[in-house]
């Protein structure tokens, strides 16, 4: 039987170690909120396309994100 102060030492590390993920995660969707433009967009994309895809999965699933919530919001 695991000791429970080694449990609570074990709980805390892993929502210390989420709450940094989505500090991080919060920190690059602003930055790449800023990209607004279609030509800044394009410039984007050109780059994440001269990359491994498995590593820009979180980037492209966020542009995708944004960019759904755009249409909804504005219609187009």
């Amino acid at each position: 039987m695991t000791h429970p102060t080694a449990t609570i030492r074990t709980l805390r590390a892993t929502l210390s170690s989420r709450r940094a993920a989505r500090r991080r995660r919060q920190s690059l969707e602003r930055q790449l909120a800023s990209y607004t433009t279609p030509s800044e967009r394009l410039d984007l994309d050109a780059i994440l396309a001269r990359h491994d895809s498995k590593d820009t999965a979180e980037i492209k699933a966020i542009l995708h994100s944004q960019s759904m919530e755009r249409i909804i919001r504005t219609g187009s």
